[in-house]
């Protein structure tokens, strides 16, 4: 059975825990930057806020290609979860402690707000956030989520987590981007295709418009938690303890 371990302060605070926590913090900014920023130049060069196929294609790349790079940047730090969802569902594997694993969401989070602010700085436009379409009810959104974040989080664990993964380590940032790619592709124009809180919270902040942003909490970590879950569970079936520096 997946074993949960909560942590030590101790450890938390140790040299390591912290450049894990700047590690994550600076790969999310630059994540949230190229992603939030992508969908603005858009609406810049188009005059247009609503998204086209164009827009659509366009930003799912810069998405992907910056979360390639960003777990690139920081693999061998700290495992480049870049997502509160991704350390939620490596915790339910007993990848990560719990108690590390909220010190990844303050930095996560405080990354994209900085990346946000400096967006707004910069380009004097608003933020775009994420929200459900006309027509679309907040249940189906968040289902949108569960199931693209569970898409996400069970390829990291295919990719990056699991001891027989072989060559596949070596692709790992690849395979994750290309997902969330796909999965942007396929739930952008619905649910906004998040698949990460931490994503969805930088521009809320800035924008101070909170209105959607429970579904991008709830559906993220439920999707997230099941990945880690069931391919923790059935496929990996075993516990070894969290460490600091990679995913596996």
């Amino acid at each position: 059975m997946v074993k949960i371990a909560f942590g030590r302060i101790g450890d938390s605070f140790s040299v390591g825990s912290l450049k894990a926590y700047l590690s994550e913090f600076i790969a999310t900014l630059l994540f949230v930057f190229a992603g939030v920023g992508s969908a603005i130049a858009y609406g810049k060069l188009t005059s247009d806020a609503a998204l086209d196929e164009a827009g659509l294609v366009a930003v799912a790349v810069a998405h992907a290609f910056a979360l390639f790079v960003g777990v690139s940047m920081a693999a061998n730090i700290s495992g480049g979860h870049l997502n509160p969802a991704v350390t939620f569902g490596l915790a339910i594997g007993g990848n990560i402690t719990i108690l590390t694993g909220i010190f990844y969401w303050i930095a996560q989070c405080l990354g994209s707000i900085v990346a946000c602010l400096l967006l707004q700085f910069v380009t004097s436009s608003a933020t775009p956030t994420h929200g459900v379409a006309s027509g679309m009810s907040a249940l189906e959104g968040v289902v949108m989520e569960i199931v693209i974040t569970f898409a996400l989080v069970y390829t990291v664990y295919a990719t990056a987590v699991d001891p027989k993964k072989g060559s596949l380590g070596t692709i790992a940032p690849i395979a994750i981007g290309f997902i969330v790619g796909a999965n942007i592709l396929a739930a952008g124009p619905f649910s906004g295709g998040s698949m990460n809180p931490a994503r969805s919270f930088g521009p809320a902040v800035v924008s101070g418009d909170f209105s959607q942003m429970w579904i991008y909490c709830v559906g993220p970590l439920i999707g997230g938690g099941l990945a880690g879950l069931i391919y923790g569970d059935i496929f990996i079936g075993f516990y070894s303890p969290a460490p600091t520096e990679d995913y596996a």
